[in-house]
């Protein structure tokens, strides 16, 4: 019980080191380097593995004295802005002003322990912090707050327990990204490079029939030999005949057009042509922080969204629908983007775009999560200190636009993907609610650690087998 473990300080089993390295915005030379640069924004209350900015040696040493590195195992800890994110470095990282550095004193403490007490005590951390303009969290105040220390066997146990369920839900993430991947993937191969048209092109060159193109076709789009697809005809003929009708939405042709060569029969236009801006509207008190969507709760670099941390004082703010894409307006270079799967309200500042053909919203997606689409909204914006997208202009954003039946089936392709990727990341949900649910009881002792774990933590799971 933690009647019986020491309350110790946390000072008393960690050293803090506070980030220094802000290089000048200004200069392009201090980023973009090998140096992973540690950011508020990226700390994520898990496992931290990349920064969604880097260094060069330059920018870093632009720091003096200063530029000191974070070493892998270390924990981190956002001070400013939302105050009390943590996360575990899995390599050598530098850190802005932002962030504190924690490094656990492993003969006494487990790291993981530590960090599941700090997740703990995040409203207390919250509290601690000081400041009358913007709130900071001091290495000294961070330093004093207490803590119950078990032996460290038992905290390696507690943090075992916990970590494992963290563990599942990093898993389910990294799929997630997988799932991405692959959509982009193939967004890619059939409407950025043309390959199924291109692979049709070289088939005919050769002087093969259109019999030789089409398989040439089938042969780009799944990636397979012609001795696969033989195979894949005996075995699995209804698959066969599926990758033979995709390859078939394919032209054999190169047309020339503003936009350069684009496959014969496509369209040169714009935006415009295949999507509007969302305008319903939704009332306050239907919203809660998992549905109300703003440029704070959308993550950076195409990651998707968070909870947001509160809700608007207006009366009522703009809607969406789930297949809706959603984009932050502030600062297009963030990159945030995010394919809705709820309906829910945004701010003004988050635009929405729906489809203007029923069933091509994936498609409608990829085409938005380019980068080449983001340049051009900074390219366009408006606003110096902080940019502002063109809404006129964005419409006005070219694009070769393929046959609707070909953005219908590409989306209808991909969705499988997207629907597995809800439900991962609903199965996480489920997960983080029965981790959260035994923290305190773990750290408090009230749930003791059993010497059989796998039982206690089935019996945890337990809930969670229908989601499984």
């Amino acid at each position: 019980m933690s009647s019986e473990w020491p309350t110790v300080q946390l000072s008393d089993c960690a050293e803090f080191q506070e980030g220094y390295v802000n290089p000048s915005q200004r200069n392009s030379d201090f980023f973009d380097g090998p140096i992973k640069w540690l950011r508020a924004v990226d700390l994520n209350d898990s496992i931290v593995s990349d920064t969604t900015r880097t260094l060069s040696e330059k920018g870093f040493r632009s720091a003096g004295k200063s530029a000191l590195l974070f070493e892998p195992g270390s924990l981190a800890i956002s001070k400013s802005g939302t105050i009390g994110r943590l996360g575990i470095l899995e390599d050598y990282m530098c850190g802005n002003r932002a962030v504190i550095n924690i490094r656990v004193n492993h003969s006494i403490c487990d790291k993981y322990y530590i960090f599941y007490v700090l997740k703990s005590k995040r409203a207390e951390i919250e509290s601690l912090a000081t400041g009358s303009v913007q709130k900071n969290l001091y290495t000294s105040v961070l330093g004093s707050m207490e803590l119950d220390l078990p032996p460290l066997e038992t905290q390696k146990a507690i943090a075992r327990q916990l970590w494992s369920l963290d563990k599942k839900i990093q898993i389910n993430h990294q799929i997630n990204q997988t799932l991405e991947q692959m959509a982009q993937a193939i967004f890619k191969s059939w409407f950025v490079d043309f390959e199924p048209v291109k692979a049709k092109i070289a088939a005919l060159e050769a002087g093969g029939s259109e019999e030789d193109a089409l398989l040439a076709a089938m042969q780009a789009i799944s990636g397979n030999g012609e001795a696969e697809l033989t195979r894949l005809q005996s075995e699995q003929p209804e698959q066969y005949a599926e990758l033979c009708a995709t390859a078939e939405l394919f032209p054999s042709a190169m047309q020339d057009s503003e936009l350069g060569e684009i496959p014969e029969g496509w369209e040169s236009g714009t935006l415009s042509d295949i999507a509007s801006f969302s305008s319903n509207r939704i009332p306050k008190h239907e919203l809660t922080l998992e549905t109300y969507i703003s440029t704070e709760n959308m993550l950076e670099n195409k990651k998707g969204v968070c909870p947001a941390s509160s809700l608007p004082s207006s009366a009522s703010v703009p809607g969406f629908e789930p297949g809706e894409i959603l984009i932050s307006n502030i600062r297009p270079y963030f990159k945030k983007i995010w394919l809705a799967n709820i309906s829910g309200g945004r701010s003004p500042d988050v635009l929405g775009f729906s489809p203007k053909h029923k069933g091509t919203n994936e498609y409608l997606f990829n085409l938005l999560y380019q980068d080449c689409f983001f340049d051009y909204m900074m390219l366009t914006s408006k606003g110096a200190k902080m940019p502002r997208g063109d809404k006129k202009a964005i419409m006005q954003f070219a694009t070769a636009t393929p046959p609707i039946d070909l953005m219908r089936h590409f989306s209808e392709h991909v969705k499988s993907f997207y629907l597995l990727a809800t439900s991962q990341h609903r199965e996480s949900e489920s997960l983080a609610s029965v981790r959260d649910s035994l923290l305190p009881k773990l750290l408090s002792g009230e749930l003791a650690v059993s010497d059989d774990e796998n039982q206690l933590m089935a019996e945890s799971i337990s809930p969670l087998q229908e989601v499984n």
